[in-house]
């Protein structure tokens, strides 16, 4: 048995966690060796009673190996161990590392630079341009974005990164064969085309209360600083920026308005000693990263822009067709893919990118009109 498949059963196990996974390695060199280790000598490891050595013990009762390694297959799913050169070093150093990583895409040392932007689930329109506006900037400055796959702030910032032509990560709170949420799935498949998707979990794993707060430790372990963008004052991401604080990691946060609620979060995390973000040069001032400064013509998105400007001649052509049809008025994404006669999801991405380059702008009730 290799290092990586004895890993995997070990996964497969309830109850082995990085904290005791941790205490087990500091006993046996290969995780192999523990598996046939006698239950006397697994119970004289600290936080292994008798029921968890019995279980390791007889650990090929409890799990279907065979099964796990075939929807890994299916999935097209690599594996990292601790042991793994490839592994994320800034997660190596946190104090609960995941000892397996499930990896659909591909990390990249690049990845090293990284920047975690998380929020509420029920953004706001503020909350989801500051997500949008953000997440594209330091995604074109060089920062690769990590992100939970959440409903809300952390699908924006996904978005956005890809928009910008740069790399995302998605750190899931479920197994990789079982997207949460569901409505995201074509969200993972865009994400592995230029980044990966990652969980500690099997891959069929049902998400849960205790799963999120574990995914939200690797968001910000994987990150040189984690950024705020919309938290009320009982929000998930407050817990993972106070992770972020017990990591080393720099705490960002985006103001808002003082009489939101949806902004308490985000306030009291800057009244508390967090950085306060505007843009994303913000971030690379703070960090000191040597990643490109931002060249930045995003002024204000009302500000009205020359006809034969730098940005207009970048554009594809759907783009330019899409601001062709804008000139007839306010449109939703599907009267512009009829009218185009492309797909909606095209369509879409292609917005994100006009409205980062300030060339359209959404208004309430999903719909866009050209600002030039």
């Amino acid at each position: 048995m290799t290092s990586t498949e004895a890993f995997l059963a070990l996964n497969l196990l309830p109850g082995i966690g990085p904290i005791r996974m941790r205490h087990l390695l500091k006993e046996f060199e290969e995780p192999s060796e523990l598996l046939k280790a006698s239950e006397k000598k697994l119970q004289q490891i600290p936080g292994i009673g008798a029921e968890m050595a019995r279980s390791i013990r007889s650990w090929e009762n409890l799990v279907d190996l065979a099964e796990e390694k075939r929807r890994i297959a299916e999935h097209d799913i690599s594996l990292l161990t601790l042991k793994d050169n490839e592994y994320p070093a800034a997660l190596r150093e946190i104090h609960d590392p995941p000892f397996l990583l499930y990896v659909r895409g591909h990390l990249e040392p690049s990845d090293a630079a990284a920047i975690g932007i998380v929020g509420s689930r029920r953004m706001t329109h503020y909350g989801r341009e500051q997500a949008r506006k953000l997440g594209f900037q330091l995604a074109r400055a060089g920062f690769t974005i990590i992100s939970g796959l959440a409903r809300g702030i952390d699908t924006a910032a996904h978005e956005a990164a890809l928009a910008a032509e740069g790399r995302t990560v998605a750190v899931l709170g479920s197994g990789i064969g079982n997207i949460y949420p569901p409505e995201n799935e074509v969200l993972a498949d865009r994400i592995v085309e230029n980044g990966a998707v990652i969980s500690e979990f099997p891959v069929l794993y049902v998400p849960d209360k205790q799963s999120f707060p574990l995914r939200n430790r690797i968001v910000s372990g994987m990150s040189e600083g984690l950024l705020v963008v919309e938290a009320p004052a009982r929000s998930g991401s407050l817990i993972t920026a106070n992770q972020a604080m017990e990591q080393g990691r720099t705490v960002f946060a985006v103001p808002g308005p003082i009489d939101r609620p949806t902004s308490e979060g985000c306030n009291r995390l800057i009244r508390d000693g967090a950085t306060l973000v505007t843009s994303g040069q913000d971030v690379i001032d703070d960090l000191n990263t040597g990643l490109n400064s931002l060249n930045l013509e995003f002024a204000s998105p009302e500000q009205p822009r020359a006809k034969h400007s730098p940005i207009l001649d970048s554009l594809d052509d759907q783009q330019v067709k899409i601001l062709e049809e804008l000139e007839k008025g306010e449109q939703t994404i599907d009267t512009l893919a009829e009218a185009i006669c492309a797909p909606a999801r095209a369509v879409s991405a292609n917005l994100l990118q006009l409205e980062m380059k300030h060339l359209v702008k959404q208004l309430p009730g999903k719909y866009f009109t050209k600002l030039i």
